[in-house]
């Protein structure tokens, strides 16, 4: 499978401070490579070095070391920036335009002459769904709408590779799910979406692969699947129970328990044992089961115990 974006021990320092200004290392000898066709998510907390890593890629900061290739030619060469597309996580447009407008101006500027220009402005606004504003002036536009507009303006070039730099940000929560959706339309059409979040449930939602940042450096990456596991590490059983004492002799049995609401309980098993037995306590305590569920490595669980 080809390589779309690979970097080498790629590393960028700043300074930092006004009076005695320091060198602050925003990323520490990366080396990455995100294979074409898929979704990577470049995940990490505020500061993790995300952002940065990105505009490395885009040649909008150079490299204080290391290399980057982007569609296998150095980051920022003219012809991978043809095939490319970018969201910057606060996009900022000429507010007195319409967005067809803007959009027909950025479709311009990839060599698209004016009726083309203005046809890929209305089919991208209408992928985005922006369709029945495209005529409003951009600064009567509410911070999620800016957001889709950012995101037209990244797909108008019909581009190979994606990058998105926080691509949920400031949208609602049916904004959220659109923008997802764009995403796996994207990934079925066999371009390569690269992404940055601290959202893990959107990365877990969308992810082939991720990449977990902390302090600029790389503390794990690879195939969402194999990062988290299949292996069921207990059982999770929520039940009512409405005698406490009961509920106590239970909670007794359990390797973990709490009231989660009053009369229901959840309690955690291990795994080394099976649900089966302790349902069956369950019925002969006069309880009622609600749900039994496996226990089992999630994204989230990856992302802190890579950043303890």
């Amino acid at each position: 499978m080809p390589t779309v974006v690979r970097t080498q021990q790629l590393t960028k320092d700043f300074r930092a401070g006004f009076w005695r200004p320091r060198p602050h290392r925003g990323l520490d000898a990366l080396t990455l490579e995100i294979p074409s066709g898929g979704v990577y998510g470049l995940l990490g907390p505020n500061g993790a070095g995300k952002s940065t890593t990105l505009k490395l890629l885009l040649d909008l900061l150079r490299p204080s070391a290391g290399h980057a290739e982007v569609l296998g030619l150095p980051a920022g060469d003219r012809r991978a920036r043809q095939r490319l597309g970018f969201l910057p996580e606060n996009p900022t447009f000429y507010d007195h335009l319409t967005a067809e407008e803007l959009l027909a101006y950025f479709a311009g500027l990839f060599g698209l002459n004016n009726g083309d220009a203005r046809q890929r402005a209305a089919t991208t606004l209408d992928r985005v769904g922006l369709g029945a504003d495209r005529r409003r002036p951009i600064r009567q536009y509410s911070k999620g709408m800016v957001q889709r507009v950012g995101l037209a303006q990244a797909l108008v070039n019909d581009p190979e590779l994606i990058v998105l730099d926080e691509p949920m940000s400031g949208l609602d929560p049916v904004g959220r799910r659109e923008v997802r959706e764009l995403i796996l339309e994207l990934h079925d059409e066999g371009r390569t979406v690269l992404f940055s979040s601290h959202i893990l449930s959107d990365a877990e939602l969308l992810c082939s692969e991720v990449g977990i940042l902390n302090r600029g450096r790389l503390v794990a990456s690879g195939p969402l699947h194999e990062l988290t596991s299949d292996r069921v590490n207990g059982w999770e059983v929520i039940a009512a129970v409405a005698d406490r004492g009961r509920a106590s002799l239970l909670t007794s049995r359990a390797a973990r328990a709490r009231e989660i609401t009053p009369g229901r309980y959840r309690f955690e098993l291990g795994s080394d044992t099976t649900p089966e037995p302790f349902i069956a306590e369950l019925a002969a305590a006069g309880a009622s089961l609600v749900s039994v569920n496996p226990l089992r490595t999630t994204l989230e669980d990856v992302f802190v115990r890579a950043l303890s």
